[in-house]
Order: C-alpha cells, then structure tokens, then sequence
C-alpha cells in the first residue's frame, strides 16, 4: 500500500530533524549570557551533533547540509566564512570514513572517538585561524572549548539518542 501525502509528510519532517538539531544548537551557542568572554569558551554544541548523526543517521546529515550549517555558525558568530564549514566536513569525513569502525561500539568508544576527532577539529581551527589573521591565535581559548565540548558530549549524545528511539524509524 502507499504511504499517504500525510506519511510522508511526517517521514519528511521526522528524516529532517537530525539538520534542525544542529541549526538549533548553531543558535544555542550564540545567545547572549551577558558574562564576559564565555563566547570563547562556550563548548561547540554543533560539533557534536555532526559527529552523533554522521555516526548514527549519516544518511540524515548530509554533506551539503553540514557546509550550510557550518556557515550559519560563521555568520552568526562573526568566525571567518567558512571556517566551520570546513571543520565541520572534516570531521564528517573523518567519521565517515571509519563509520564501520564505530558502528556497534560503546558510548565510551564514541565518547574517546569523539575526543580525538575534536582535538583535530580543534587544531584544525587553530591553525586556519592563526592563517587568517596571520598571527599565532590563542590556543587557551581554543583548548577550553574544546575541554567544555568533550565534557558536554555525553549529555548531547544521550538526548540525540533518545531522540533517535522516540522519532525516526528504524530504517
């Protein structure tokens, strides 16, 4: 039997959510706390979500998606265009190609796994910012972030996963 207008409609919206999340957690990360520099330091939210769904739902998180939300973040956060855009198909990439490696794993592999691909992330961002402004950035800055990041993964990776078991299908 085919799905009626109104199944795939909810197929549609549900498939789409994975990209919403991370758009969601882009905006999160630039609302205004009123505590001075914290915008430095603020773990990047959407980083995880990349790494969770290229792992989990890669077929939901597509390439091109990833580069518009990584520009979404530059220009809402004032980062050179297309730094995390590039940072974010990195780790993409990075996930995709060992995606049967972490297919199967433990929440501690992915958590470990997520570690090592932010600390490339992290220097990847480094480096391409300290080109752009032809200095050697601050690393703290960097590091912190990548610290809170690290730290807030497990509470992002457990809401995506019930998200996961509540909304989409198993395919």
């Amino acid at each position: 039997m085919r799905p009626t207008f109104w199944q795939r409609l909810d197929a549609f919206a549900r498939n789409l959510t994975p990209v919403a999340l991370t758009l969601l957690l882009v905006i999160l990360n630039v609302v205004p706390t009123h505590v001075p520099g914290i915008a430095r330091v603020v773990p990047l939210l959407p980083l995880i979500a990349v790494f969770y769904w290229s792992i989990h739902r890669p077929q939901l998180m597509p390439a091109p998606a990833v580069f518009l939300i990584g520009l979404f973040q530059d220009g809402l956060t004032g980062a050179p265009m297309g730094l995390h855009a590039l940072i974010f198909l990195a780790v993409q990439g990075v996930v995709l190609f060992q995606h049967k490696f972490f297919m199967g794993k433990s929440f501690f592999v992915h958590w470990l796994g997520f570690g090592l691909v932010g600390a490339g992330a992290a220097l990847l961002s480094w480096g391409l910012l300290s080109a752009f402004y032809v200095t050697l950035f601050a690393a703290e800055a960097i590091a912190f972030q990548y610290v809170m990041t690290v730290a807030a993964f497990p509470l992002f990776a457990f809401i995506f996963s019930r998200w996961q078991q509540a909304f989409l299908k198993l395919d």
